[in-house]
């Protein structure tokens, strides 16, 4: 484990940039200024350090500034002032000048921010059709103009209602699979669409799939039936609260003499949860066909949940966080005032002292957010104590020992966006053998998102993924096959990371999850054996050399991924320690041959799978390493080395052979891809620049390539729904459409002017090569 943290320091230009290796959190920002004077040849009163706008000064530690890992501090050099010939200016005074001067236009420049308002965008020849009160055929389609429909939101999958404001045709050519030459022109119908209760988003297009009537007719609790499709409400997040309308297939129907229960399955853009519990049996909708009931109809009585979650928008009850902050009486709303810091409402009598009128400031805050000029840090004084570190043990604490170091609080610096976060099976561009030295990079990598936990899933879909670490001595791992212990039955109390088992196991929360992996029915009395086990959901393996000393399989260092397991059976046993625990047998299921045989080692090698580091950990490594070499070269300067001693020395130094080079295995394109990317001839340069790659090794670098080359500018992802422009780049639809609604009509990438009206066609051969690389990636954005 390393020992040290490092940061980045850089001049006020940009031009020059150094890292300062050797801090921790304690380090005093006095001792950063020698370390700085050493590499800049800067004189540390001539240092003025700036990080996230704020001065540093002396006698604080970067911790009370949230220096992080791998940060980057700003240094601006003070100038020398010429000496003075008028003694009655002080050469303090001058220096304070040229000091305070470099500083404010430091500052002014990374003030800058965007003025660009959002306004509400609408096609052209749409305002017009808005106001009519009456329906507006357009002669094709099965919607008509100022029709209230229900529109699906493309990311969640959820329905939302929405009025359709104008209806467009968009001719496509698609090959009819016969001769490459034979092209098909169909006719693609768009419905632009604004939501009701979030017309902030302004006007959106939609296909037919994702337009239909406005769902009103409630069904009764006798007219559901299993395997009915109908529109729930239910929210993913928080299952017990009220949620967005999504469409349910109904798959268990339960009463009882005091309840009524329904699960079903969840239908969104993408994936499903299964057995789902719906709260709201009384608001189950018909799911309507087109024609079927009268379009100009807004009213509806379903909602997506109350605005206050603490209230529930309760009229009767006091509320503090929808009301005023200070009495939480719903009274008076002309004479509320609210915060534009903290968005809380304030009576104008409740206010200490009262105000008796609506102040004509346009920008106002509470007494709480309203900055106090005694506690104002001017430039050039010393940094005052927060509040929250100020009450920290850390502030008081006499002890010595420095705790600032090491790699267990650096958090994540990627998000996998490829593959969405319930996504089954290996993950593009991660082969089996691929190797982490620490487990917030295997959370990056998408194949095990949580850093601690040891299963990945949710309790009413099943299990992504599990480490196997060692954590019970229950365990049992034998390579191909493994059993493995659940998790719980343990007293964490404390902010303890494990403890000996203190009482019996339960088959729910992620005991559950992976239980639902097994081909078999959920049994939680007496467990299940699946008949066919392949055909289980399945799981990725992810094994820690913490689990060494349990078994051989482990890799000796870092977090290696095994591939895909299938769990066989689970079923409750008592434990060494006496207690009830949950065991899973697991069987492997891949077709890659695993890392411990002498196929996986060998493809590891093709592959040039390697161990994976921060960025930034092997320079600190050898950073350490060399400051260590130093003290020992001090300590041994007066020590004479013998004649038979440098002689063995030079020898053994001699007799260093370099190792020999394998030859790595290159990644090979697939006919389809290849037809895909010669079909998108509008990015060829850039499809060239990737290809490059291929010859560099295994399919993580080529998809590591593509990502890069295709990232769009706007979100910093890839492109989904891509726009190719004129100037050759590629921006997400969605982003251009916000460029444009806040009236900015140039590229984001170079300016290009793109025009008032531009299409933006989506380029579809781009969108398909890109969701064979990234299956679902639109899913994890």
């Amino acid at each position: 484990m390393v020992t040290t943290m490092w940061i980045q320091v850089r001049t006020m230009d940009g031009k020059v940039t150094h890292r300062i290796d050797s801090l921790s959190k304690l380090t005093k920002v006095d001792e950063l200024r020698l370390k700085i004077a050493d590499v800049f040849k800067v004189e540390p009163e001539r240092q003025r350090l700036f990080y996230r706008g704020k001065q540093m000064e002396d006698g604080h530690t970067i911790f009370d500034y949230s220096v992080g890992l791998n940060d980057i501090v700003q240094l601006l050099v003070r100038q020398t002032p010429p000496p003075l010939p008028l003694p009655a200016r002080k050469d303090k005074e001058a220096e304070l000048s040229d000091s305070d001067s470099g500083c404010g236009s430091a500052q002014s420049e990374s003030d800058k921010s965007s003025t660009h308002g959002e306004l509400d965008s609408q096609p052209a020849g749409t305002s017009s059709q808005t106001e009519l009160p009456d329906l507006v055929d357009p002669g094709f389609g099965l919607y008509k103009i100022n029709e209230f429909v229900d529109a699906r939101d493309l990311n969640m999958g959820a329905w939302f209602e929405a009025q359709i404001l104008n209806v467009s045709k968009e001719r496509r050519s698609t090959s009819d699979g016969d001769s490459e030459t034979s092209l098909v022109t169909e006719e693609e119908i768009h419905y632009h669409v604004k939501y009701e209760d979030y017309p902030e988003n302004g006007v959106v297009q939609l296909l037919e799939k994702d337009v239909r009537p406005r769902a009103r007719t409630v069904y009764q609790w006798h007219q559901l039936e299993e395997g009915m499709v109908v529109m729930v409400n239910y929210n993913p997040d928080e299952p017990k609260e009220r949620g967005y309308w999504y469409d349910a297939q109904i798959q268990r129907k339960r009463e009882t003499r005091t309840a009524r229960e329904i699960y079903g399955k969840i239908l969104d853009a993408g994936d499903s949860l299964n057995d789902c519990r719906i709260m709201f049996v009384n608001e189950i909708y018909k799911i309507e066909e087109p024609g079927s009931v009268d379009g100009m109809t807004s009213a509806s009585d379903r909602s997506n949940g109350p605005e206050c979650k603490h209230c529930k928008d309760n009229p009767a009850k006091n509320c503090r966080m929808c009301n005023c902050h200070v009495c939480g009486v719903k009274q008076d709303p002309d004479k509320q005032l609210l915060c534009d810091e903290c968005d809380m409402a304030f009576h104008t009598y409740c206010l200490n002292p009262p105000l008796t009128t609506i102040p004509e400031d346009e920008d106002w805050y509470c007494p709480d957010c309203r900055n106090d000029v005694s506690e104002v840090v001017l430039a050039g004084e010393k940094l005052k104590e927060s509040k929250k570190k100020a009450k920290m043990a850390s502030a008081n604490s006499s002890s010595q020992r420095d705790w600032g170091k090491g790699m267990a609080c650096v958090g994540r610096t990627k998000q996998c966006t490829i593959v969405p976060s319930n996504h089954y099976g290996p993950v593009p561009g991660v082969p089996v053998g691929s190797l982490w030295k620490f487990r917030v990079q295997v959370s990056e990598s998408g194949v095990h998102r949580p850093h601690v936990a040891g299963i990945h899933g949710r309790s009413n879909d099943g299990a992504y993924s599990l480490v196997l670490a060692g954590g019970y001595e229950d365990d049992v791992d034998d390579g191909n096959e493994f059993t493995y212990t659940g998790s719980g039955g343990r007293d964490l109390s404390g902010n303890k990371r494990t403890a000996e088992q203190s009482c019996d196991q339960k088959l729910t929360n992620m005991n559950r999850a992976l239980a639902l992996n097994c081909n078999a029915a959920v049994n939680d009395k007496d467990g299940a054996e699946a008949k066919n086990w392949k055909a289980g959901k399945p799981v990725r393996v992810v094994r820690s050399s913490k689990g060494r000393k349990h078994s051989k399989f482990c890799p000796e260092d870092g977090n290696r991924y095994d591939g895909i397991y299938k769990v066989v059976k689970y079923w409750p046993e008592k434990g060494k320690s006496g207690f009830l625990v949950w065991r899973y047998l697991l069987k492997r299921n891949d077709d890659e041959p695993a890392p411990w045989t002498r196929e996986g080692k060998e493809r590891i090698k093709k592959l040039g799978l390697t161990m994976q580091y921060p960025e930034g950990y092997l320079e600190a490594v050898a950073a350490k390493e060399k400051e260590k070499e130093n003290k020992m070269e001090d300590e041994e300067e007066d020590v004479t080395e013998s004649p038979a001693m440098g002689k063995r020395k030079r020898k053994s130094q001699g007799t260093k052979s370099s190792p020999k080079k394998m030859k790595v295995e290159t990644y090979k394109l697939t006919p389809e891809q290849k037809a895909l990317i010669k079909e998108d001839e509008l990015n060829k340069k850039l499809w060239d620049e990737a290809m490059e790659s291929l010859s560099q090794g295994p399919v993580c670098k080529f998809l590591n390539k593509v990502e890069e080359v295709f990232l769009c500018i706007c979100c910093q992802e890839v492109v989904y729904q891509p726009v190719t422009t004129e100037c050759q780049h590629n921006v997400c639809k969605e982003c251009l459409q916000r460029s444009f609604k806040a009236e900015v009509y140039t590229c984001p990438a170079c300016r290009h002017d793109l025009g008032k009206n531009n299409p933006m066609n989506v380029n579809k051969p781009l969108q398909g090569i890109l969701n064979l690389f990234f299956p679902g990636y639109s899913s994890g954005r």
